[in-house]
């Protein structure tokens, strides 16, 4: 399997988020949240009308950081499982990247995002 490198884990302060441009050709990108040595990458489109969650440019977090929410209705999502927790898309769930942290650099697939 191809992957590409999103950034170094140390780029991601704990507990915050930060989102990454679509790969070449793609029109989604990614975005990814961190908790200690724990991150977790996520396709950037709600389940429910497929926008991109952040207001702003890595912004994807509830005020208090505990949970991921989307700016356009307010969904909540939990964090470690991108489960929808509030709002109009309840029981959905964010679509999960797979990765790999390798010398501390957050690799996902290629086509991650397309």
């Amino acid at each position: 399997m191809s992957v590409r490198a999103l950034c170094m884990l140390a780029d991601i302060p704990d507990g915050t988020a930060k989102g990454f441009p679509p790969p070449e050709g793609g029109f989604t990108g990614l975005f990814a949240v961190r908790q200690g040595e724990n991150v977790f990458v996520y396709v950037n489109s709600c389940p429910h009308i497929g926008v991109p969650l952040d207001w702003a440019p890595n912004r994807f977090l509830t005020a208090d950081a505990s949970r991921i929410v989307c700016a356009t209705h307010g969904a909540e999502f939990g964090i470690a499982d991108g489960v929808c927790v509030r709002g109009p898309c309840l029981g959905d769930r964010l679509e999960a990247v797979m990765i790999e942290v390798k010398d501390g650099v957050i690799l996902v697939p290629e086509d991650a995002g397309l």
